[in-house]
């Protein structure tokens, strides 16, 4: 008896280490389980939501339709030609691919952001109207933080600032109540981590809303695609502006500071900067095995994709997944700009020797650089004025949002003073299109200073209106943009304030047969970044993930 009583602690101390030795052991099994339940949840939860979604669209389907048939106009007669091209890469009788041409699924587009009118979301509202025009039944729905749009005002804003038709009906937008977990500000210490976890809570408030059958981030948000597919497996898409951290971030701690690669350049010495590098490390690892779980990964330019491959590509590699990273070029307004100022012999009497560089008055943007660098073109003899000719002059376009950008004005308007450069400079702020259309119409050189910059909208501008860009020696404006397409250079790469000076003299001192011929190659390479190419890149990514999202259905009927 006593023996009995000896063993029986024993046997339940064994039976507790065995049944915590399973858990753990199976600690990858109930974490999925949990989030299968979860997701689960999530579906049930919403089902009455999406029902109701669904027939509130085809309400207004119906209004819309019998409103375009009284007006009848040339809008509503396209939309009513909507293109229904199909994909060629699916064997002939596939169920999947038969299904794919009526396919009438939702796609959620994470944007918490997309009121903001800058160039993603122009990727933003070009992608939902690529969607539309290939899936007239498909269901776009916009999750976004901006309370005080309503959907007319939105949709109004998209034709007004990008000339961006959308069919109305099938647009939904749902707002998000925890948009503040996002913002840098709401996380003053580890931000990168922060934010991150941010749009989890974000994400899921999305899900809560209701639950699409594709889920696309066009922000950045790598850890709210990892959340769709933990919780409910569904194909995710990514189009990726900038990789949230990147080699060369973590390459620039070790730099001399004040180095032009970044705000963090020569941050990883000390104490300080050993931490700041292990924390970086360790985010990277965690952001690309995230990003590993992404069905379809598209990219702005091939630095963005050099980048993300590195990052990603293991992970993605690991995980067996069949789509590799592409190169998806972002809408331009090339075609606009084109129609809008002429490039030729005529017009090149109308150009004056003005650098023009329009970007938003931020740190990142280096126009401390550009100050510099043009101070030492105009203190030197590189430049050989024409006889009678007018002086070079730098002209600073850009918008200014806040108080911190006013400052930041405020130090560069001291800067040129300091460098005696002010009577060949102008700023102009916040001004509207049409202005910068005039100064992209007269002016002769286009600048770009951002290290790394992801892509470079601007830059294409510059090329559209003919003119002969000096840019920053790395990321999109090096790799994509000012290149030479096999018929001559379209423009100079800079670095240092001497580069950029030397940059400035070349561009100004070529002949006028020269300046002529590398405005004309710089407009002709500007086409390739027009709104069809845009589309039709764009489907074919998103053919895939209409694709998976049909035999995901399938499998589930076949399984119940």
């Amino acid at each position: 008896m006593n023996l009995l009583a000896t063993m029986r602690p024993a046997l339940v101390d064994y039976v507790l280490v065995s049944i915590s030795l399973f858990l753990f052991l199976n600690i990858p099994f109930w974490f999925m389980s949990f989030g299968l339940l979860l997701g689960w949840r999530l579906k049930r939860s919403t089902r009455q939501r999406r029902e109701l979604l669904l027939a509130r669209v085809a309400t207004e389907r119906q209004i819309w339709e019998e409103k375009s048939a009284s007006t009848s106009t040339t809008l509503d007669d396209e939309w009513e030609k909507v293109g229904r091209s199909r994909s060629h890469s699916g064997a002939k009788g596939d169920p999947a691919t038969q299904a794919d041409k009526d396919w009438s699924g939702l796609i959620g587009f994470f944007h918490p952001f997309c009121n903001a009118g800058g160039g993603g979301e122009r990727v933003l509202w070009a992608a939902v109207r690529a969607t539309q025009r290939r899936w007239p039944n498909a269901t776009c729905v916009v999750y976004t933080g901006d309370h005080d749009t309503s959907k007319e005002q939105m949709l109004h804003r998209v034709k007004d600032r990008f000339n961006i038709d959308l069919y109305f009906p099938n647009v939904v937008i749902l707002y998000l109540s925890s948009r503040r977990y996002v913002l840098a500000s709401t996380w003053p210490h580890f931000t990168l981590l922060g934010q991150s976890i941010g749009s989890l809570i974000t994400a899921y408030d999305a899900f809560s809303l209701v639950v699409p059958d594709i889920f696309i981030d066009t922000m950045g948000y790598a850890f709210a695609l990892w959340l769709a597919k933990y919780l409910f497996f569904m194909p995710t898409g990514a189009y990726v502006h900038y990789p949230t951290i990147s080699t060369d971030m973590l390459d620039s701690l070790d730099t001399d500071i004040g180095a032009a690669q970044g705000l963090n350049a020569g941050s990883g010495k000390g104490l300080k900067g050993a931490v700041k590098k292990l924390y970086w490390r360790l985010f990277s690892r965690l952001y690309g095995r995230v990003g590993g779980s992404v069905d379809v990964v598209m990219t702005n330019s091939s630095w963005t994709q050099n980048h993300i491959q590195q990052l990603w590509g293991p992970y993605r590699q690991a995980a067996a997944s069949k789509h590799q990273v592409e190169v998806v070029y972002p809408p331009c307004a090339v075609e606009e700009v084109q129609q809008a100022i002429d490039v030729s012999a005529e017009s090149e009497d109308k150009r004056e020797p003005v650098l023009l560089y329009i970007a938003q008055f931020r740190p990142e943007k280096n126009h401390q650089l550009i100050l510099k660098s043009f101070a030492t073109f105009l203190h030197s003899d590189a430049y050989q004025k024409p006889t009678g000719g007018k002086e070079p002059r730098l002209l600073l376009l850009g918008s200014v949002r806040d108080s911190a950008d006013e400052t930041h004005v405020y130090s560069l308007r001291l800067l040129a003073h300091e460098l005696h450069i002010t009577e060949n400079l102008s700023f102009l702020l916040n001004v509207s299109y049409p202005t910068i259309l005039s100064h992209l119409g007269t002016a002769s050189v286009g600048v770009n200073a951002m290290w790394n910059e992801h892509f470079g909208i601007g830059v294409v501008e510059y090329q559209a209106a003919g003119l002969i860009s000096v840019v920053n020696n790395s990321g999109g404006p090096k790799y994509d943009i000012v290149v030479d397409n096999g018929n001559g250079p379209t423009g100079f790469h800079a670095s240092t304030r001497d580069e950029y000076a030397s940059g400035f003299a070349k561009a100004l001192n070529l002949t006028r047969e020269e300046t002529i011929s590398m405005r004309l190659r710089a407009r002709e390479s500007s086409k390739r970044f027009v709104d069809a190419t845009f589309e039709s890149g764009w489907n074919r990514q998103m053919e895939r993930l209409v694709r998976l999202s049909v035999k995901a259905r399938s499998s589930t009927k076949a399984d119940t």
